[in-house]
């Protein structure tokens, strides 16, 4: 560890600070209905798509027309990117030639994307035409990252209300959303990506001639309009292979912040939206402390670990003065690989700018714990927001229970409907990672794909099907990936994650709306201070280690041990 590294690390959490209360103001604003600096040029072509869509802005619908028009439009994602990557052989803009995508992989591609995982069994240069990725991946970049933002404010509306049934229209909340947050930010980061070297051409490739006289030929294509929006809205699906590693997505330390910036600041924006939506910005500023201090601690629990160094390779000769570099690029260094590891996994993102496959097993169990305990720091673009409220409802019946009165959370009792939608949601998350992971670890076509064998090959298995549940997209890379097998079975757990999570979340929001928001009395337990922070992190820690600790103890912990004794994964 090094001060430089310390430093780099507060700075950036601390320009996150800074900027995320503004963006939530503002998108509290958009989804509130009030007139923002972008209107007077947004705004006709808003009612313009409603006016295209025969949609009615001002009819609200209750939960169940909420997610029924939400299913109906995933259906309808997941029907045309499978088309366009089955046929995007016949299709323009594919000047490399690029054939069809099989069936399975096509497969677990459009769920992928859909979902707002973007997990990738493919490489991206040589898999994918230009069309592809842009009219196929980077469209649902988009809309996964805005139909998650749609739910979250459905629910925040449930706490905001007093006994309606109305969340809110998703139809107008998806088009706010895409038209005046995500596409306008998409398109400043785009430009400075772009000034800071990445491509944004349609041309299939270059031919360069590097300092030895090699000649080489250079993948290129709209790089920085599909980084952009694959950082900001979570997604993590890279146009190349190496994903931020590759010098197209990231070639510097300022491409590098501007894309882990982008990672976090709508994530903690959306904190304080809450927080100006239901009328009492500190419990936005609960909910952000939360996922603060728990993020925070994962960054610097990857960056201890890997700073250590791997004793084994010490002993080999190797410099330990830089730490664990393997699977790092340079231009990073440990200090912005560890913490752009925890954030991607804390936000349900999946991008890296390093291999998580060859972290230490302390490391790589840190990035494979925070997606674990639910993907609520911050979470994916909304759906941590609705994340970490489910939590916060537990939290609260916690507290009822300790001392003898009826849960409430902002004014809404909690009773036994909402418990029990809330522990069925929470309870996905064990139920596809655990059994899925059991499945493949016993099945000789689950076995089939780790590289290693062993604590690590668990781990590979792990933290794909954690990866792919947790919608997050990021992954040992010794696991081979690409076949039949795991292109069904990741994509049934993308589904789990997203979808059979949603379900239950919007019941609660449904029933919640129709209840009376009551004052706040003096016997009220308060849900705006330190205690109430402590509390939920509690009940996220308790409920992650009771699930998962025995998984990572097969995994990461006991190759800990084989480390530390001297002994190599096999």
């Amino acid at each position: 560890m090094t001060f430089v590294g310390w430093i780099q690390i507060v700075t950036f959490f601390a320009l996150v600070a800074v900027t995320a209360p503004p963006v939530g103001i503002f998108m509290g604003r958009v989804f509130m209905g009030e007139r923002t600096f972008l209107h007077p040029v947004l705004e006709p072509i808003e009612r313009g798509f409603y006016w295209l869509a025969g949609v009615d802005s001002n009819k609200g619908q209750d939960w169940r027309a909420y997610v029924v028009a939400m299913l109906m439009f995933s259906v309808v994602g997941f029907l045309s990117l499978y088309a366009l990557l089955r046929f995007q052989a016949g299709l323009p803009l594919n000047p490399s030639g690029f054939g069809q995508v099989s069936p399975d992989m096509a497969f677990n591609t459009a769920i992928s994307f859909l979902t707002n995982t973007n997990w990738q069994s493919y490489s991206g240069e040589s898999t994918m035409s230009h069309l592809s990725q842009m009219a196929g991946l980077t469209v649902h970049n988009f809309l996964s990252a805005a139909t998650g933002i749609a739910l979250a404010i459905a629910l925040t509306r449930a706490f905001a209300r007093s006994q309606m049934r109305e969340l809110g229209n998703f139809w107008v909340d998806l088009t706010r959303c895409t038209l005046y947050i995500l596409l306008p930010l998409s398109i400043v980061i785009a430009l400075a990506l772009i000034l800071l070297g990445l491509p944004q051409t349609l041309l299939p490739w270059v031919k360069v001639t590097t300092l030895e006289g090699i000649q080489q030929t250079l993948s290129m294509g709209p790089v920085a309009s599909q980084i952009a929006i694959k950082q900001l809205g979570t997604n993590g699906g890279g146009f190349f292979n190496a994903n931020s590693a590759h010098p197209f997505e990231s070639p510097n330390a300022w491409t590098n912040l501007i894309e882990m910036w982008a990672l976090l600041v709508i994530g903690f924006g959306l904190t304080f939206t809450f927080g100006r939506m239901v009328g009492d910005k500190r419990q936005g500023y609960v909910l952000a402390a939360v996922m603060a201090v728990l993020l925070v601690s994962g960054s610097i629990a990857a960056y201890v670990a890997e700073s250590s160094g791997n004793p084994i390779v010490t002993a080999a000769g190797v410099d330990p003065s830089l730490g664990n570099m393997e699977g790092k690029e340079v231009r990073f260094g440990t200090a912005l690989s560890s913490t752009f590891a925890a954030i991607t996994t804390g936000t349900s993102c999946g991008a890296v700018n390093s291999m998580h496959d060859s972290f230490t097993p302390l490391g790589g169990m840190v990035p494979l714990f925070l997606i674990e305990l639910g993907e609520v720091l911050p979470g994916g673009v909304g759906s941590g927001l609705y994340g970490i409220l489910v939590f916060a409802i537990i939290a609260v019946f916690v507290a009822g229970l300790m001392v003898g009165r009826t849960p409430e959370y902002l004014g809404k009792k909690i009773g036994a409907r909402e418990m029990k939608l809330a522990v069925l949601a929470i309870l996905i998350l064990p139920v596809s990672i655990l059994g899925l992971t059991a499945i493949a670890a016993v099945l000789d076509a689950g076995k089939a794909g780790p590289l290693n064998t062993g604590p690590h090959g668990f781990s590979e298995i792990l933290y794909a099907f954690s990866s792919a549940t947790g919608n997050n997209g990021s992954a040992f890379a010794g696991l081979t990936a690409s076949t039949p097998f795991y292109n069904v079975m990741l994509a049934i757990a993308m589904l789990l994650g997203r979808f059979a999570y949603i379900v239950p979340m919007m019941a609660i929001a449904g029933s919640i709306a129709t209840k009376i928001k009551t004052p706040i009395a003096a016997g009220t337990f308060p849900t705006d201070n330190s205690l109430f922070v402590g509390l939920v992190i509690g009940v996220i820690l308790i409920t992650g280690g009771l699930q998962f600790f025995p998984a990572l103890a097969l995994g990461p912990i006991a190759e800990h041990f084989m480390m530390m004794a001297g002994h190599l994964s096999p």
